[in-house]
């Protein structure tokens, strides 16, 4: 996958936070060398996040956020902020955007002790250091004075964020479950929910992964299963499915072979498989009228018969015998008060960092509302979670 192909998901998330008319937006543009934002004099310019998926050398491929102020005020301001906010729990690095002509502000102080709250990296970037620097102090924060206006020193900008780009564990989304030469076989239904002409993206990151492996791909429909499977020569080294149609692929596909699902490989892959599986067994005793949560990573239209708004409150529903009230949220959107809820479902997190996932379990976990996960719960409603966990062999 070439990078400007890289899903926005799999980016560094570089953030850029300050004060109102601190020059971020103007900084934004100067780093990316794009104008990528509006500028303006005008304090409170910027009044929702921007993001922009670019290559940024010598870091690679990475998404650019440019963030509102956050000292802004009023009503407006306090949503501005609160957005702010979100967006920091997902960035991978923080460009603190401090006016070199002012110095470090309270504002500032506030965003520096939300970076190391959240285990951000951070560095500070001294703008219109061509207009002349005030004193602060810095508790040992890297620091690089700059100009947007002038380009000074903007190279050395771009090397140290690149520097505080996080060594992630490395976290493989297939290739580890399969060896080479094996046969991994994709279901994929097409229905109306189904984008016309191409693979979502899950599908397409799975069969990719596949090809990393040195194995090979069969893509089908469910309805082609069985004369899919009657082709090969021999069984296959997995059978990847999408979750909505888990009882007819499982009873499909042999016991003795493995079998999992798209959703589930991307909790693993999230790094947030464990605690969905911990999560799906507070549905068995959950009262009748809790609370559920369903949460999504992507913002698409919804169709008749959506998985998430549709589908699965009602397999939830006819499988417990029980009338449950379901709310729902998509996109960067995440309550942070958990407490209404008796249990978050969320999806496989395709869209999402790997942060944000970790991020929003953690919430969870620290108000103790279980979170699990779609591919999960269909599989525990459909009695087959075990079956579709053995491929793993506990790794996760």
């Amino acid at each position: 996958m070439s990078l400007i192909q890289t899903p926005s998901a799999n980016r560094v998330h570089i953030g850029f936070f300050g004060r109102r008319n601190a020059g971020k937006s103007s900084l934004v543009n100067a780093v990316t060398g794009q104008a990528l934002s509006v500028v303006s004099d005008t304090p409170g310019t910027t009044t929702d996040p921007v993001r922009k998926a670019m290559e940024l050398l010598p870091l690679g491929p990475v998404l650019i956020i440019d963030t509102p102020g956050f000292d802004d005020e009023g009503a407006l301001g306090a949503l501005r902020v609160q957005k702010t906010r979100e967006i920091l729990r997902e960035a991978d690095i923080a460009v603190l955007v401090v006016d070199a002509t002012q110095g470090i502000t309270g504002a500032d102080e506030e965003l520096i002790a939300l970076f190391k709250e959240n285990g951000t990296p951070f560095i500070v970037a001294m703008n219109r250091c061509d207009l002349g620097n005030a004193q602060c102090t810095m508790h040992n924060a890297q620091l690089v004075e700059c100009s947007a206006l002038t380009g000074e020193n903007i190279h050395a900008l771009k090397e140290a964020i690149a520097r505080l780009a996080p060594q992630k564990e490395e976290r493989r989304l297939l290739s580890d479950l399969l060896s080479p030469g094996d046969c991994a076989v994709l279901v994929t239904p097409i229905d109306t929910a189904a984008p016309r002409g191409r693979l979502i993206l899950p599908q397409q990151q799975v069969l990719r992964g596949a090809l990393d492996a040195g194995a090979y791909a069969l893509v089908t429909k469910e309805t082609e299963l069985p004369a899919a499977l009657a082709r090969l020569n021999a069984p296959p080294g997995l059978v990847i499915t999408d979750s909505q149609v888990f009882g007819l692929v499982a009873g499909v596909v042999p016991e003795d072979v493995p079998l999992t699902s798209f959703s589930i490989l991307f909790a693993r892959y999230k790094g947030f498989l464990k605690a969905a599986v911990d999560g799906v067994e507070a549905l068995r005793h959950l009262p009748a009228g809790s609370s559920i949560l369903i949460a999504e990573g992507c913002t698409h239209h919804r169709q008749c018969d959506d998985i998430g708004t549709v589908k699965l409150p009602r397999w939830i529903q006819e499988n417990l015998h029980r009338t449950f009230a379901f709310s729902f949220c998509s996109g960067n959107e995440f309550p942070q008060d958990l407490s209404p809820y008796a249990l978050v479902l969320h999806c496989g997190g395709c869209m999402l960092n790997e942060k944000t996932m970790r991020a929003r379990a953690a919430i969870a976990a620290a108000q103790g509302v279980p979170l699990t996960n779609y591919g999960i719960c269909i599989a525990w409603l459909q009695g087959i979670l075990d079956r579709c966990l053995q491929p793993f062999k506990g790794r996760y």
